[in-house]
């Protein structure tokens, strides 16, 4: 169990069209111009899902994932990566970049 910042990096670029751009400083990664997560430090990943996603995480994984509040919006789960299993930050990646990405890539063209 551990994931190391180059290994959550590359794990959020591995996905299709993810880009990694500065947001404020810190690294952020996304897709169709929209932010499904952001390096907040070397030892915390924030994942951008929607509340059930996010508290779905926090109650399966409570020793890696806690919620993270913008005000009093709940607005992501924060992943601590010296605790989480590489297979669940892909799942969660996979699952933020799936409610950001544009439809095109998701196979929902009207």
């Amino acid at each position: 169990m551990a994931v190391t910042p180059d290994e959550a990096r590359s794990l959020a670029l591995s996905l299709p069209e993810a880009v990694e751009q500065d947001h404020h400083g810190r690294p952020s990664f996304r897709v169709g111009g929209k932010i499904f997560a952001t390096l907040w430090s070397d030892e915390r990943l924030n994942v951008m899902l929607d509340e059930g996603g996010i508290l779905t995480a926090v109650e399966r994984a409570p020793e890696a994932c806690a919620e993270v509040r913008w005000g009093t919006k709940l607005a992501a789960v924060g992943v601590t990566l010296a605790r989480v299993e590489p297979a669940l930050l892909r799942e969660l990646l996979e699952d933020a970049w799936e409610g950001k990405a544009p439809a095109r890539l998701l196979g929902r063209e009207t």
